[in-house]
């Protein structure tokens, strides 16, 4: 039997940006090179502007996407107030993940968070640059609650058991688990430690999800084969109701195009019926964004 594609897609993980920004982007302004075996950096450090994502998932119908911060420390936050005027005049994201850089207080933190109030589309947070932890404190964590905004966990396996013992005591607070929890790579023991980190996060209730991204550089591939082992393991720990899928493009492109890698989530999800389909593919990221 043939399955249809999904009907809409909410792309939760975009980034929108420009190598010749290189303030911003410093990272961006390498030769393209190459990314390791079946990857071209060319893919990743290029002008990514609205038209090129649609020109790219335009297979798919992309109702709305979320870009997430990729600016270097505190450019991160004018990143979000740009793009937010860019979407004002129709070029710009639906929904924006903001940055959290580190910061020498929690006041600092706080107000970096309300000047990025002032977008419109501003709808949370995920830490920028090297932190000594994954979580940052407390009292910067219950400001995310206070202003209804989404913290988006960036950790690696080996982080993700720690993040879930200093997210437990924060009630009310939206986590998203970025990148699928984050793996380096498919060895065993990275596998162990993801397993059992994922399960340590979503025993926290309905208030942690995980977005479905960032594997195919990790894996070095866009296919089925690579993917679904750690695609499936995800959905099955937190639920069809708490995942969603998103690109991560242009990072992902390294390895593969856009039809590929939503080819492969479509395919995972075959055997589900429309209405969880439709969960994973748009409507939880729609929710959780408030699109």
């Amino acid at each position: 039997m043939t399955v249809a594609r999904p009907v809409r897609v909410v792309d939760a993980h975009v980034h929108l940006w420009d190598p010749a920004n290189t303030e911003w982007y410093p990272y961006l302004s390498r030769g393209p090179g190459h990314a390791g075996e079946g990857g071209d950096a060319a893919r990743m450090n290029r002008r990514f502007d609205l038209d090129t994502y649609r020109a790219e998932a335009a297979a798919w119908n992309v109702e709305r996407i979320v870009n997430v911060a990729a600016a270097t420390g505190l450019h991160s936050i004018d990143e979000t107030i740009e793009l937010d005027r860019r979407a004002d005049a129709g070029s710009g994201p639906d929904a924006i993940i903001g940055g959290l850089p580190p910061t020498d207080t929690v006041t600092e933190a706080i107000g970096l968070l309300d000047r990025q109030m002032g977008a419109s589309r501003f709808r949370g947070v995920r830490p920028m640059g090297r932190l000594d932890r994954p979580v940052p404190a407390v009292e910067i964590l219950q400001a995310l609650v206070d202003r209804r905004l989404v913290f988006e966990l960036m950790a690696h396996p080996d982080q993700l058991q720690a993040a879930a013992a200093a997210l437990a005591g924060v009630d009310g607070l939206t986590v998203v688990v970025e990148h699928t929890g984050w793996p380096r790579s498919d060895a065993g023991e990275e596998r162990a430690l993801w397993l059992a980190g994922l399960g340590a996060l979503a025993g926290l209730g309905d208030r942690v999800h995980c977005k479905l991204s960032g594997l195919a550089m990790p894996l070095r591939s866009t296919a089925v084969e690579a993917l679904a082992p750690w695609l499936e393991p995800a959905i099955e720990v937190f639920g069809v109701d708490r995942c969603f899928f998103a690109s991560n493009f242009p990072v992902d492109a390294v390895v593969g195009t856009f039809d590929q890698l939503y080819a492969t989530f479509d395919a995972v999800t075959a055997g589900l019926d429309e209405a969880d389909r439709n969960k994973l593919f748009a409507a939880n990221a729609e929710r959780l964004y408030r699109l």
